[in-house]
């Protein structure tokens, strides 16, 4: 894998499109390589917190040389605070991309589940422009405030769970793809662990191609400190022990190589 440099990446543009969910467009060389399912780390000013703070590529536009990044503020002293009071001119340092992104090649010909929950959801768009196949979009929200709606409806069918019943199925991804009798026989999914859980079992049992992307606290980014590690079915030629790194093994994984 070629590695990633750091540098110095402009903002584009800024917005908040829901509570504490707000989204950034950089000029940045690591557009150019992108793919969807990879993450860019993105570092603070802040002296005191030396490591970056990774974030989901949302969308990748090559052509300007511009990505889309939609992040949640997780706290008053955190880095994506920080992060959400940038405007347009402001500079920001990055690495990117990272991680290993969805393989599109599998889904050809194939009827596609694209499942996103939480802050999951946004790597789910640049998924759902780049394959061609049919493609279902199950989108899993808190409660009204259904960001990308709009732009997940010009790519495919889409289908909306909120935690609070207010907009599409009450409950979960899962539960929206009961209540609309949706089948299909490949998976991509982002979001929580217990969701990614919940999809990783009903892929097995129904013998559906399956790959996850997971979400964990990262520090280094690039595979060196095994901070982010999870179990996995075969043994790490780095470890030599059951693990994977997700910032570099995955964070997309075939369901069946992880256990979570």
């Amino acid at each position: 894998m070629t590695q990633r440099k750091k540098e110095t990446a402009i903002i584009v543009s800024q917005e908040q499109l829901a509570d504490n969910i707000f989204s950034m467009w950089l000029q940045t060389e690591a557009s150019q390589a992108a793919k969807p399912g990879q993450f860019i780390s993105m570092y603070t000013s802040d002296g005191t917190k030396l490591l970056p703070r990774p974030i989901s590529i949302c969308e990748i536009d090559k052509e300007n040389g511009r990505l889309r990044v939609v992040y949640r503020v997780t706290g008053e002293k955190t880095g994506t605070k920080e992060f959400s009071a940038l405007k347009a001119g402001d500079t920001i340092p990055v690495i990117g991309p990272l991680g290993n992104g969805f393989p599109l090649e599998k889904a050809e010909g194939k009827k596609a589940f694209l499942m996103g929950g939480g802050i999951g959801v946004p790597p789910i768009l640049e998924l759902a422009k780049q394959l061609t196949c049919e493609k279902q979009i199950v989108v899993g929200y808190r409660d009204e405030h259904t960001f990308l709606k709009e732009q997940f409806e010009a790519n495919g069918s889409l289908y909306i769970s909120t935690e609070d019943g207010s907009v599409g199925t009450k409950g979960n991804v899962m539960n929206a793809i009961a209540e609309n009798g949706l089948s299909a026989n490949i998976i991509y999914a982002c979001g929580p662990t217990p969701m990614l859980r919940a999809i990783k079992n009903y892929a097995e049992e129904n013998g559906i191609e399956c790959y996850i992307s997971l979400e964990e606290r990262m520090a280094c980014g690039i595979g060196a400190c095994l901070a982010c590690t999870c179990k996995s079915k075969d043994k790490d030629h780095h470890t030599n022990v059951h693990n994977k790194r997700i910032c570099k093994d995955g964070p997309v994984f075939l369901s069946t190589e992880v256990e979570i």
